[in-house]
């Protein structure tokens, strides 16, 4: 059995936060100037040259194949699709809620993976997965009039999406390396994004101002999923899922802070509910694997 170092987790889930937290910002500072589609356009194009730096120098190039392409296919379009109803979400709605929904992603890998890898879904997922879906509506307030507004709903379509991409990320990982993956999460997005950009007949270049922000996302992005799977890899997700959860009051303050944006205290309550459930399952998996 591997060691654990939860001290060491603690310090790559704080590179993780402050990415995802950066990513949040430098999205709602691009939305002034360019679409979402565009947003994922110039991000791809900058992650394929970072993602083949980092190949070339850690020698995995040779690790990319093509044995995949239908299931990197189908991963990349419903993360194409959750990343860009994210970045319409930070730039349309309160930054603590879109996190929130955020984290009703893992309760639809749940439901997903019976599906798509084979799982059984048993009695402790079916009761996070409800439990999840209560604290979706704390947050969003779907029967409060004017409450559940378009960048809501694109923030819980956004979690689906983010959901899709990892249970078929998982599947991938049976065969083939982070390398593989992200070369071609790079590349077919950006394929995506110059077609979605570009079907108005019109790419907007960004202007001078924008380039850093983009830099920023393209960065963030994949120094958030690096940092997040370092910690998983050296403490257990018990360990690992609560010093995540600490993003919302950390985002809930940079809203405040910087936009202006209420602590709303529905949302936190809803939030904490959404945490309960995936602990709940979390936990659940950890005493099937001790016990296996």
């Amino acid at each position: 059995m591997s060691a654990h170092h939860p001290l060491r987790a603690a310090l790559w889930m704080t590179g993780a936060i402050v990415s995802f937290t950066g990513m949040a910002i430098a999205g709602r500072a691009l939305a002034a100037d360019l679409d979402t589609f565009e947003i994922m356009t110039y991000r791809s194009l900058i992650g394929i040259v970072l993602v083949l730096a980092a190949a070339a120098w850690a020698g995995t190039l040779g690790q990319i194949t093509t044995r995949s392409l239908h299931i990197h296919f189908v991963r990349n379009i419903s993360h194409f699709t959750g990343q860009n109803l994210w970045f319409y979400a930070v730039a349309a709605a309160p930054l603590a809620q879109v996190f929130a929904l955020e984290f009703t992603s893992p309760l639809w890998i749940t439901l997903f993976a019976p599906l798509f890898l084979g799982e059984r879904l048993t009695r402790t997922r079916g009761l996070a997965a409800l439990l999840g879906f209560a604290g979706i509506l704390i947050v969003a307030r779907p029967g409060v009039a004017g409450a559940l507004s378009p960048g809501l709903v694109a923030a819980a379509l956004a979690a689906i999406g983010f959901a899709g991409s990892a249970t078929f990320t998982r599947l991938l990982t049976r065969t083939e390396t982070t390398t593989c993956i992200l070369f071609h999460l790079t590349v077919m997005q950006a394929a995506f994004g110059l077609i979605t950009a570009g079907i108005d007949g019109a790419i907007a270049w960004p202007v001078p101002a924008a380039w850093p922000w983009l830099a920023l996302v393209a960065c963030a992005g994949l120094v958030a999923h690096f940092c997040l799977t370092t910690a998983l890899a050296i403490a257990p997700a018990t360990v690992v899922m609560p010093i995540d959860f600490a993003r919302l009051p950390i985002i809930a303050l940079v809203g405040m802070a910087l936009y202006g944006e209420p602590l709303d205290a529905l949302v936190l309550a809803g939030a904490a509910v959404i945490f309960a459930a995936n602990y709940l399952n979390i936990r659940a998996e950890a005493r099937t694997h001790a016990s296996g």
